[in-house]
């Protein structure tokens, strides 16, 4: 029997930010941070909506499970049995419109990551920063949505799409 070489993994990560929610946000930023906790090169590329996980003000990374039929919706608190209930595929969708419910799934969400040993959204992304992470707001995106580099937090750089691509990985590059 022959035998196989270990398989050669990439040292590099890539990750395209176009959603600007903050359980995308953490998506990215845990992605981002593991990678380079093992000693990957990592490069996060924030275009569109995704710029607003650069914002220095974060309140408005929300969570809406308004056409999100996949979002799983627990409750942070209450017995056992109250937070196994996934209240997204027991409620009406149309309870997702009321006022407040956003709101409220965003409270329940920031709850359920303090409860798993996660940081605060602020201080993933700070992580991130001092791990090496390069962050690149999409300079396009800037200009066509009208967002100021100073509402944007310190530590990142500004480039196109076309100078993104040509410094990233041919692999592992993730459209999130």
């Amino acid at each position: 029997m022959s035998q196989q070489s270990p398989e050669v993994l990439p040292d590099e990560f890539s990750l395209i930010q176009s959603k600007g929610t903050l359980d995308w946000a953490y998506a990215s930023f845990i992605l981002a941070s593991t990678a380079a906790a093992m000693d990957k090169k990592v490069e996060l590329f924030f275009s569109f909506y995704g710029l607003k996980c650069l914002f220095k003000d974060t309140s408005g990374l929300k969570i809406s499970p308004l056409g999100r039929p996949d979002m799983l919706i627990r409750s942070p608190v209450g017995p056992q049995w109250f937070r196994k209930i996934d209240w997204n595929q027991n409620l009406p969708g149309l309870v997702w419109t009321l006022p407040g419910m956003s709101a409220l799934a965003t409270t329940a969400f920031k709850k359920q990551m303090k409860a798993q040993g996660q940081l605060p959204i602020e201080e993933l992304r700070a992580l991130c920063l001092e791990l090496g992470v390069k962050m690149t707001a999409c300079q396009m995106t800037l200009e066509a949505m009208g967002i100021g580099e100073s509402e944007l937090i310190d530590g990142i750089e500004f480039a196109g799409a076309p100078s993104y691509f040509a410094h990233t990985p041919s692999t592992q590059s993730l459209f999130v």
